[in-house]
């Protein structure tokens, strides 16, 4: 049987992490998908047993289509370093342990890699695998790669994951320093989401993503649930100031003794898991304060 993607078709973004989810809804907002993630309907994450990333990816894609009655799309990404014989690969989440701490993962990487005399300049990639499963359980899956060196101490507060101490062939800043544009236009997942696209999308007219008083509400939660060490807290500061400066007026607090007061209240609020990482409540709760 054959299907064809329209606009206005509503599927499942496979994911319970806000940053991937995030990603993945900026990429296909332009062609008027409307996404749900497993984490907003409530889907259990299924166990990832396969040994390749499109294994996983479409494991992830099948359980929550079979779930939802939905559409469903699913990522799996990681990095692959050569000396370390592809590690830590589609462990690499695993590797930041139970808290997503990515600041544990990269130590553990930087130790793996002085442990076989691997520095300077480490060659690794990111890869990404995308899988599109249907109810019936008909998918398509694709896979995109970016090449690259690996450096240390990690560099910049942007993007996600192991982004702070990658930089792409033919760049001289890390994920982790350039601007999210610059990465998405050239990163594992939007190479993967091209060949999606082509496939899946060709055709679809583009349409203006729908937002919500000019603010990234979503991105911002992204950003605040998955940063894991003081430079992606400043980042993620820096950008909340800009936030604040273009959209002041959307921001619940409008003085600031009134959002030192919202800043109070949710820093005492606000659920801590188990080993996370101070900047990362620091940050919910700032962004939290701001609404």
């Amino acid at each position: 049987m054959t299907h064809k993607l329209e606009p206005g078709s509503k599927i499942v973004v496979a994911s319970h992490n806000p940053g991937k989810v995030w990603e993945i809804k900026q990429l296909i907002a332009p062609y008027g998908l409307d996404a749900v993630s497993a984490a907003d309907l409530d889907l259990p994450e299924p166990e990832e047993t396969e040994t390749t990333f499109i294994g996983n990816a479409e494991l992830k894609a099948r359980h929550a289509a079979r779930a939802a009655n939905l559409p469903a799309l699913a990522d799996d990404s990681g990095l692959e370093i050569d000396i370390l014989d592809g590690a830590p690969g589609i462990y690499s989440a695993r590797w930041a342990g139970p808290s997503k701490d990515f600041s544990v993962a990269m130590k553990k990487v930087a130790n793996e890699i002085s442990a076989r005399k691997g520095w300077p300049d480490p060659r690794a990639n990111f890869t990404c695998a995308l899988s599109l499963v249907w109810p019936d359980g008909s998918a398509q899956n694709f896979e995109g790669k970016v090449y690259g060196t690996l450096v240390w101490p990690p560099r910049g507060g942007n993007g996600f994951g192991y982004d702070p101490m990658f930089v792409a062939d033919g760049m001289d800043q890390t994920f982790g320093e350039i601007e999210p544009e610059r990465k998405h236009a050239i990163s594992h997942r939007s190479r993967a989401f091209a060949m999606f696209k082509a496939a899946c999308l060709d055709g679809l007219p583009k349409v203006e993503p729908k937002t919500q008083s000019g603010r990234d509400a979503e991105g911002f939660m992204a950003a605040a649930r998955n940063l894991s060490s003081r430079e992606e807290l400043v980042s993620f500061i820096a950008n909340l100031r800009k936030d604040h400066a273009m959209h002041g007026r959307a921001w619940g607090p409008q003085s600031l003794s009134e959002f030192l007061t919202a800043l109070e209240t949710e820093l005492a609020a606000v659920e801590i898991e188990e080993k996370e990482p101070h900047w990362r409540v620091v940050a919910k709760a700032l962004f939290a304060a701001s609404r």
